[in-house]
């Protein structure tokens, strides 16, 4: 058995394309950077190091999405990691991607601010449930 999932966290790096397959589906890419912390050896100093992972979203969602993924979104991914190779000019190349099943946004900007977008206070499940609602 194996587990293909993976969940990332982090701000995209240029607006989100969004083209068709002959058939009319959508397909959406973008790139999200993703920072990888470490102690630089030499300073002793805990460094951010990039890693730039490329996603890939198909179907209508992925057509309204688009206008709303710009570059800087804060956003959190889940999905599965695809592998894909080609040749180019008598040139092998590939590459490794999410495919997106899901996406949150984890902030939004407005007017050059960064707001969160989960302003309301969470509910306590145990304030909205009485002992009379109970049918036991």
């Amino acid at each position: 058995m194996s587990i293909n999932r993976v969940m990332i966290s982090g701000n995209l790096t240029r607006d989100a394309e969004v083209r068709s397959t002959q058939s009319g589906m959508a397909i959406l890419g973008f790139g999200v950077a993703v920072n990888d912390r470490r102690k630089n050896q030499q300073t002793g100093e805990w460094e951010d190091y990039p890693n730039f992972v490329d996603c890939t979203m198909f179907g209508t969602r992925a057509e309204k999405l688009q206008p709303y993924l710009t570059k800087g979104t804060k956003v959190a991914i889940e999905g599965k990691l695809r592998y894909s190779s080609w040749e180019r000019d008598g040139q092998r190349r590939s590459k490794l991607e999410v495919v997106v099943d899901e996406l949150e946004f984890m902030s939004s900007k407005q007017g050059g601010a960064v707001q969160h977008l989960h302003t309301g206070p969470a509910l306590d499940a145990a304030e909205q449930v009485y002992d009379e609602d109970i049918p036991f």
